[in-house]
């Protein structure tokens, strides 16, 4: 090797007594880890997921066929016209119907993935970009460890400083980037998973969020021919099974206005509870060594599924309990809808209700990598139970007093009540509870309610005798113009 080359595909100066200023903008790794952490968008480099997502789902995706475009654009809209019967919601399709490829599914739902997973993803690379910065701290004060220096090549260990004022220098520029490292770290693992869920999600809605765009109704083909490949029914019937549920869901995001915010301050709920294992992020640190840059993927496999495997705390046990309750009763109220809109239409209809069932319940390779990645679980793992509380409401009922729960979210099903459907469903009878009349009390006393602000009446139009010293309300019952007892809240 000659004077001045070095390996890596850097050089230095050529002259063992002259430093070299900008050693490590000629080093490979640090310019590529330079342009990663750019990223100046947010506690995740949604850049880098997005271009890692897309590759992923890309490797085995194709362009939709018109014909496919055409089954599935007629299966939603029958869909939508079969659940006319089945809920009292209207239609949640005003953004039309469509049918997406893999890249088109991750491109489309990764706005809502982006606030999904901003909360849990600030919270634990805060807590790796300050590892990061100690680690590098430590090296630029105390020098590289001589264990260390052993372990590179000698060429390169002979052109690193020598004390800790040289390691200042040079790392010294780098400090500024570490505070992303948690961005790009989740970055290319959020596009992998995500890439890996496209290749296996059937609509838009099957992870029980509304990720698609407001109004869309979205089936991938690919994957719904995939689904059906083992099932002993035709294609057109699980279309159409799938579309029921598809637009099921799209009217209830549509027309249940604190449905999409609940499901989004639980998982911020259960971000507030995170806590970093600092022994197992150093150990992630220490990985970085064994990274090379000219391998895209290797950044991911150095850091594996351990790092964001953290214990839940007690905090977060609830928000995810929470979290689970609500999506189960999301996916069971989809799944008793869709039978009762399939059931005397759809031959198939137990079976394929069945065989959803499992799936969700069980999960795909996908959603496991996805559930450890962030530590959420997005599989409602008491569907079944949540179905038998909303087909038991309807058989007591009726559709209208069943659909009304959604109003608010305190006239739901809570977890205890999912232990026992038809405890929960003797109760609302013996209580004598109607959630129509319970939301129209809710809005009586909320109109009757005086408005901060506005002008009283004179004291000749207030009721009652009292004076304007008297700061009592006053305790008209039912008959008179006062608050109303029924109503209070």
């Amino acid at each position: 090797m000659a004077a001045g080359d070095f390996p890596f595909g850097f050089s230095g100066s050529g002259d063992p007594d002259k430093p070299d200023d900008d050693l490590a903008a000629k080093i490979p790794l640090f310019t590529e880890l330079e342009k990663l952490l750019s990223w100046q968008g947010g506690p995740v480099n949604w850049d880098l997921a997005r271009q890692i997502a897309i590759k992923t789902a890309s490797t085995s995706d194709a362009a939709v066929s018109s014909t496919s475009a055409t089954s599935v654009a007629e299966a939603l809209r029958l869909a939508d016209l079969w659940l006319d019967d089945a809920t009292t919601l209207p239609s949640g399709t005003s953004g039309g119907t469509q049918a997406w490829t893999r890249v088109r599914w991750v491109e489309a739902t990764l706005p809502v993935w982006r606030t999904l997973i901003d909360p849990v993803a600030e919270r634990v690379s805060g807590a790796m970009g300050e590892t990061l910065q100690t680690g590098l701290r430590g090296v630029a004060e105390n020098g590289l460890p001589p264990e260390m220096r052993a372990m590179l090549p000698p060429e390169l260990a002979a052109q690193l400083p020598q004390d800790a004022a040289g390691f200042q220098a040079l790392l010294g520029p780098m400090m500024g980037m570490l505070g992303q490292v948690g961005g790009l770290l989740f970055g290319s693992q959020i596009g992998q998973a995500l890439g890996t869920l496209a290749t296996d999600v059937l609509a838009s809605s099957e992870v029980g969020l509304p990720l698609a765009p407001d109004g869309v109704s979205a089936l991938v083909p690919a994957n719904v021919e995939a689904f059906g490949t083992d099932l002993d029914v035709p294609l057109d019937e699980i279309t159409l099974y799938l579309a029921l549920r598809e637009t099921a869901a799209a009217r209830l995001f549509a027309h249940v206005p604190w449905l999409r915010s609940g499901l989004l301050s639980a998982v911020e709920e259960y971000a507030r509870g995170i806590r970093v294992d600092p022994e197992q992020l150093q150990r992630s640190v220490e990985s970085f060594r064994e990274l090379d840059p000219s391998d895209p993927e290797a950044l991911t496999r150095a850091i594996g599924g351990e790092l964001f495997d953290i214990p839940d705390t007690p905090e977060q046990q609830r928000a995810l309990a929470r979290l689970e309750t609500l999506l189960a009763l999301v996916e069971g109220w989809i799944d008793a809808v869709t039978q009762a809109a399939a059931g005397g239409r759809l031959p198939h209809a137990d079976a394929l209700r069945e065989t959803v069932r499992r799936r969700r319940a069980v999960g795909g390779p996908s959603e496991q990598t996805f559930s450890a990645l962030v530590g959420l679980t997005l599989r409602p793992r008491r569907l079944r139970e949540a179905a038998a509380v909303w087909e038991a409401l309807t058989e007591t009922g009726g559709v209208d007093e069943r659909d009304a729960l959604w109003e608010h979210p305190d006239l739901l099903p809570g977890p205890t009540d999912l232990d026992d459907p038809q405890a929960f469903v003797r109760g609302r009878e013996a209580g004598g509870e109607n959630p129509v009349a319970v939301i129209e009390a809710l809005a009586a006393a909320q109109q009757r309610a005086p408005v901060e602000g506005a002008p009283q009446p004179s004291q000749a139009e207030q009721p009652g005798d009292a004076g304007p010293d008297n700061d009592e309300p006053d305790d008209a019952g039912p008959d008179g113009d006062g608050p109303d007892p029924a109503g209070a809240t």
